[in-house]
């Protein structure tokens, strides 16, 4: 029998790709904003403070895809409290108000960057390491994950937690909209010898399992990374992109530690860190567990992304 499933988040990259897909065909929708086409929609805002429980009281499934993800200067104090009254105090009153109810599971997305942001060479985040979130969002997220495992431990609801890398497909927006718009410039890039290894999901990877992950009996109370299962440097991730888009590829051979310090010098480290560094995830806990696979392959994934494929 399909559960009852209340969406948070439906209008965005995410929730548009879950509500076209069959599992969420009868999902409550529930924000500020309502999806296109999309009639099953309860306006309601999410914060710390606002009442949910007439929508819950009949939901078996809660997937919290809403969350604050850009805010201009984001180191702020003022860019943290932003973060922290979304993700974090939104997310726990949703919770609580759920967990009142009788909801029997709440599947939380949350991020990579709970662990950090990058990995050293040869090293794998797994889903068994500890918190270590080093910006805003990041630490967000976190305090948002130690609040729903407190939940869990007191009540009968379960909580599953997703932990997405940089997730592309159609309609993507953010950074890799950036990579797109990077290899569609036609210019030559100095990025041919980067050595770096990065995990990246399409975004049909990540709908599987969440919709997996609405009714497993293994899924109950854990914590699972996701990706592809196809790491990339970044070199071969803007070649497949611009053969995707149909165009050149044009990046050559640049010394690694030049590079680095001419972005310091612009003030761009961060730019060189997520062009260069290495973001890795070990994904053999979600596929054990739950005889899981992304039944997605990237070079399928990446043709999508381009809105006017030439």
């Amino acid at each position: 029998m399909t559960p009852n499933i209340l969406l948070t988040g439906g209008s965005g990259f995410l929730g548009s790709a879950l509500l076209n897909n069959l599992a969420f065909k009868e999902a409550i929708v529930m924000g500020r904003t309502q999806p296109k086409d999309y009639n099953n929609f309860v306006s309601r805002t999410l914060d710390s403070i606002t009442n949910y429980e007439d929508i819950l009281c009949n939901i078996d499934v809660v997937v919290h895809a809403a969350g604050l993800a850009h805010v201009m200067d984001s180191t702020s104090q003022k860019a943290m409290d932003a973060y922290r009254n979304i993700n974090t105090l939104a997310t726990l009153n949703l919770a609580e108000q759920a967990m009142a109810v009788g909801v029997k599971r709440f599947v939380f997305i949350s991020s990579i960057k709970v662990l950090g942001e990058q990995t050293k060479k040869g090293r794998r985040y797994t889903y068994s390491d500890k918190l270590n979130p080093k910006d805003p969002y990041a630490i967000s997220k976190a305090e948002a994950e130690n609040g729903l495992r407190e939940l869990s431990a007191k009540s009968a609801m379960e909580v599953v937690i997703i932990r997405p890398p940089l997730v592309y497909g159609k309609g993507v927006k953010g950074n890799f909209e950036r990579l797109l718009k990077l290899s569609a410039l036609q210019i030559p890039l100095p990025l041919k010898s980067i050595e770096n290894k990065r995990s990246f999901v399409a975004v049909e990877n990540l709908v599987d399992l969440i919709c997996t992950c609405l009714f497993h009996p293994k899924a109950k109370n854990q914590v699972f990374l996701v990706s592809d299962n196809f790491d990339m440097a970044t070199p071969e991730l803007l070649n497949l992109l611009a053969i995707a888009g149909g165009y050149r590829s044009r990046l050559f051979s640049f010394p690694d530690r030049i590079l680095e310090k001419l972005l310091m010098c612009l003030g761009k480290s961060r730019v060189y860190d997520r062009l260069c560094g290495s973001m890795e995830v070990d994904i053999s806990h979600t596929i054990n567990l739950l005889d899981w696979q992304p039944p997605v392959l990237p070079k399928d994934s990446i043709l999508n992304c381009w809105p006017d494929r030439r």
